[in-house]
């Protein structure tokens, strides 16, 4: 008898399927005494290189601020901040695998994207849209019929294009093109007329033009793009921490001088943004 309770026990056992460990990202943290954050270095102005070859940007100065919050929440005083490049590519891939903690740049929040990963809270609400070369005529996906338009691939923005383009029933040349800085290139050398992104995004990246002012942001937006930091799914406290200083900037007001200083004036954010802080900042 005790025999075939053994023999039973232990198929029981090997019939359990062993289920993968949840991630403990806070612990990581405070045993390593390193927060590793990611970044984009073309993600202008929500990620970057600075000219002192140091990561910049607004998501880059939340996610700083957020690390700040975590440290003293684990009651670290000296906590590490390793900064990661990231691309559009391997930006959500470098959070399943490990290699960094939170992803900082313009990712946008689909549902798609959540089978994969989890977000925080929304850090920036954006829009689809073309930035185009003035002899091209373009002034919105109307008037693609012809002409050629940049976009990375695998971004919301290219799904996003190609439904546009589709509703819309014209005939244009869709270019894949590696990063934001190719695509202003190929603005710039005239092959492609037109350059799709997050429309803040473009306005950053126009600026770096060789020749900005034969450069124009239509009116036009086709896409709707709710930002939020990366982070491995499951880790409930991990998320937890990352909103709760998300929130705090909110709900204080410590955001606005970040905003001001990439974007302006929040007199001219618009009531999009302004309640997108408001519906954020939660309570304790």
């Amino acid at each position: 008898m005790i025999r075939l309770l053994t023999l039973l026990l232990a198929a029981v056992l090997f019939a359990t399927p062993v289920m993968a460990a949840e991630p403990d990202t806070l612990q990581k943290i405070k045993s390593s005494n390193t927060i590793t954050l990611g970044y984009r270095e073309d993600a202008r102005p929500f990620a970057y290189t600075g000219d002192d070859g140091k990561p910049a940007g607004y998501s880059v100065e939340l996610c700083t601020r957020i690390a700040a919050t975590i440290a003293r929440q684990l009651g670290l005083t000296n906590l590490q901040t390793k900064w990661v490049k990231v691309t559009p590519e391997n930006r959500l891939t470098s959070v399943i695998n490990g290699t960094i903690d939170l992803e900082c740049g313009s990712t946008t929040a689909s549902l798609a994207r959540q089978e994969q990963v989890d977000f925080s809270l929304m850090t920036f609400v954006d829009g689809g849209s073309l930035l185009v070369t003035d002899a091209s005529g373009v002034r919105g996906i109307a008037t693609l019929d012809g002409k050629k338009v940049g976009v990375v691939p695998g971004t919301t923005t290219e799904k996003a294009l190609t439904m546009a383009i589709a509703k819309h029933g014209v005939k244009t040349t869709v270019v894949q093109v590696k990063n934001h800085a190719e695509g202003v290139a190929a603005l710039d050398n005239k092959t492609i007329d037109a350059y799709a992104s997050d429309r803040t995004l473009l306005i950053g990246m126009g600026r770096t033009s060789k020749s900005p002012e034969k450069l124009s942001l239509v009116d036009e937006y086709f896409s709707y793009e709710p930002h939020g930091f990366v982070l491995r799914r499951g880790d409930a406290a991990f998320r937890l921490a990352v909103n709760r200083g998300l929130a705090s900037m909110y709900r204080s007001g410590e955001v606005a001088p970040i905003f001001e200083k990439y974007f302006g004036s929040m007199t001219t954010a618009g009531p999009l943004i302004v309640n997108m802080y408001l519906m954020n900042g939660l309570p304790e």
